[in-house]
């Protein structure tokens, strides 16, 4: 049984993950949502990967270079020692525009002695459709596809080229590097300028970190989930994705395969409003004017996602050719799930402005632009706040009246008085506040079920949902309310298991949900807490810390029977999650007296 025992590395323009042998088995280039060169995770085979391996005997072990997004794994071995630094370039140039070129650099230091490695270099181009050639052309290597669409990589470094295309013994006698590059390198790189790079990265890295806010408790974990969380953002367009990977199961053997290299509304709004909570205020300014450039003023309908350029056409098709993560297939690119209807996001969105119009000046766009969206949005909750979506877990084939659709259509409307009385618009304040009274009454009426005593699923039902958790988080209900802490402790007892929470346990499009999600738990656990179960959380909290992987990254779900990671990886839903929760746990807990 594998687990998804990798770091990830990127510069906000992509991302790869690397193993804890040091290979790196995915890769799109030059974009997050373009084609893999990289996809071993999703197919042994012939998805291509990108090794440094140790001949002979030698242990491994992997760590990130404190408050950075630089991965260290280390080679210890009878010959020699060595370390190799996974990074992707990132720093901030003398005219203040950011540098992220579509590079990786795998810069190698040797500690002592004389390692003995080879390079396994196999990248295969345009998702493995096609054989890929990879030849030496002058001072570099170049892979290009014989078939299909068009793409060329290539790789420049310190060895000798031939020693890398044979995966031939090399004896390291000094530092040496390897830069991966989607362009064309005018000036081929050397060692001299691999190690400045090097040190403006990890300087820029250190800098961003330096601004979060310090805590007592979970301080690291918060630290580690905020590089994700930056990671997952899109540096050209403001975009943040759920996910750097596609198609990894919930569940191996299972077919739901989900990519999710795109921007979802509401993940990203919840994203930015953690990342504005610790001290980044850049990137929730940043998504808010992504949001201002692709949802439509005042025609179209408003999509739950876009693409990181911001398309709004994410066509879903399956790539038969790979056989997927431990045969789950299919491998999916695009996500139908665009389509949907799901009544919560204009309430999400709305909650995103009144953050930013409460948080930061508004001289960077038009305050009456603003007040243009929020009127839009309000027109759409007033004209679908009654009919039925596809909720939060985005339900393929049945609409119903969710209660948390039901629960952000308030939260939309109450934002949205927010808004217009900061704004002095009086007028539109007791116009709103009619529908928003009606929302809650409509939700208390036929949301709340008096038999279990608890918020259910949708209207009429008897399931249990853990997205009913969120509604103290949202300032719908006060954690004191009985009617929260009575949802907090039946979703408690019906969807756990062994610590671990169900988002629900009644079947949907694929059968019933057979792993936890992730978010889930952290949602159990800040309820617990804001209901005075304070040890209860502390303790669930702390066992769900030990279910990362060996470098503190969660994914998307994780194995009720062997704890294993599943689902995309890393998730910006499970991070942003921790991080508000570790945020949560640190309240009015003092360092002597931790549980006071």
């Amino acid at each position: 049984m594998k687990n998804l025992d990798y770091g990830v590395i990127g510069n906000c323009r992509t991302a790869a993950l690397v193993s804890a042998q040091g290979s790196i088995d995915w890769l799109c280039f030059p974009d997050f949502d373009s084609p893999s060169i990289f996809a071993r995770l999703l197919d042994e085979d012939r998805g291509g990967s990108f090794g440094i391996e140790c001949t002979g005997n030698h242990d491994i072990s992997q760590s990130y270079l404190p408050g950075t997004n630089i991965l260290r794994t280390c080679f210890t071995s009878a010959h020699g020692d060595f370390i190799v630094y996974d990074y992707m370039p990132r720093y901030k140039l003398d005219d203040g525009r950011h540098h992220h070129p579509a590079e990786l650099v795998r810069y190698i230091i040797r500690v002592s002695g004389k390692p003995r490695i080879r390079i396994r270099y196999k990248p295969s181009l345009v998702y493995a459709r096609y054989e890929t050639v990879t030849k030496r052309i002058d001072q570099y290597i170049k892979s290009t596809n014989r078939q299909g669409q068009y793409e060329s990589i290539y790789l420049y470094s310190s060895f000798v080229l031939e020693d890398i295309l044979e995966s031939g013994e090399i004896e390291l006698t000094g530092n040496a590097f390897l830069l991966l590059s989607y362009n064309q390198k005018i000036n081929p790189p050397d060692l001299n300028t691999l190690e400045l790079d090097y040190e403006r990265t990890k300087e820029y890295w250190i800098g961003w970190i330096a601004q979060n806010t310090f805590f007592p408790f979970y301080n690291e974990e918060i630290q580690r989930s905020a590089l994700v969380l930056k990671l997952l953002t899109f540096q050209r367009s403001g975009a943040i994705i759920a996910a750097v990977t596609t198609s990894l199961p919930e569940r191996i053997g299972s077919v739901r395969n989900w990519d999710y290299r795109f921007c979802w509304i509401r993940d990203a709004s919840m994203t930015i409003r953690v990342l504005n909570q610790i001290g980044h205020d850049t990137e929730a300014k940043r998504f808010l004017n992504f949001i201002l450039r692709v949802i439509p003023y005042k025609r179209e309908k408003i999509q739950i996602m876009y693409g990181i350029h911001g398309q709004k056409t994410l066509k879903e098709k399956e790539l038969p050719w790979l056989s997927g993560y431990e045969g789950s297939k299919p491998v999916r690119v695009g996500n139908a799930a665009y389509r949907q209807k799901q009544n919560d996001i204009y309430g999400v969105l709305l909650d995103v402005i009144h953050q930013n119009i409460v948080n930061f000046e508004t001289a960077e766009y038009s305050i009456e632009e603003m007040w243009t969206v929020v009127r839009t949005l309000v027109r759409h909750i007033k004209n679908n706040w009654k009919s039925p979506d596809r909720g939060l877990w985005e339900i393929r084939n049945t609409n119903q009246h969710f209660v948390f659709s039901k629960v952000l259509s308030w939260v939309g409307m109450d934002r949205a008085i927010k808004i217009a009385e900061i704004l002095g618009q009086g007028g539109y304040v007791r116009e709103w506040e009619k529908l928003r009274k009606r929302i809650r009454k409509d939700i208390e009426e036929n949301g709340w079920n008096e038999k279990l005593g608890a918020y259910t699923q949708y209207y009429g039902s008897s399931f249990l949902d853990a997205s009913n958790l969120l509604m103290e988080y949202y300032h719908f209900l006060d954690p004191k309310d009985p009617r929260y802490e009575s949802t907090v402790r039946l979703t408690y007892k019906e969807l756990n298991r062994d610590g671990l929470m169900y988002r629900y346990k009644n079947a949907d499009d694929f059968g019933l949900p057979s792993s936890s999600f992730t978010v889930c738990t952290f949602w159990m656990i800040r309820g617990f807490y804001k209901i005075g179960e304070c040890e209860k959380a502390v303790e669930l909290f702390e066992n769900l810390l030990t279910k990362g992987n060996h470098l503190g990254l969660f994914s998307e779900d994780i194995d009720f029977v062997s704890k294993r990671l599943l689902g995309n990886f890393p998730q910006a839903y499970s991070h942003l999650a921790l991080i508000d929760t570790a945020m949560t746990l640190n309240q009015g807990r003092d360092v002597n007296h931790p549980l006071t």
